[in-house]
């Protein structure tokens, strides 16, 4: 299962087109599953497995939720499930959401967040 806004498809860079277009691509592709609510989609997919990804746009380089009350809550826990919680390209390079230093409390950054092997295939693209 992958999730994410695609409307905003044609605003992200060319990595995250790429990803993208890998999980819907393939011989078994991923269904596609998003709700709008970061809470509810991050839960299903520490049930189910898969990805959850908001990520930086042409119209929001900083991407759009918001670090303190969004990112680390929903990192922390997927993090101690076993996944991983990363924010792609944000600041000239890769790091964990839990490694963001936000310089006021309503900051935001890029999520991208799930199963360690989903997460991965995204962030290798930027290698």
């Amino acid at each position: 299962i992958y999730s994410c806004n695609e409307g905003n498809f044609s605003l992200w860079d060319d990595k995250i087109q790429k990803a993208t277009e890998m999980f819907k691509a393939g011989p078994k592709p991923y269904a596609a599953r998003y709700v709008g609510s970061m809470v509810s989609d991050v839960h299903r997919t520490i049930l189910y497995g898969g990805i959850f990804y908001y990520p930086a746009d042409k119209k929001s380089t900083k991407g759009k939720l918001r670090v303190l009350y969004e990112g680390f809550p929903m990192a922390l826990i997927t993090e101690q499930a076993g996944g991983l919680a990363n924010t792609g390209m944000f600041k000239g390079k890769l790091g964990r959401i839990m490694e963001v230093v936000p310089e006021n409390i309503h900051d935001r950054c890029p999520i991208i967040m799930g199963c360690e092997r989903d997460v991965k295939k995204v962030l290798d693209f930027y290698d």
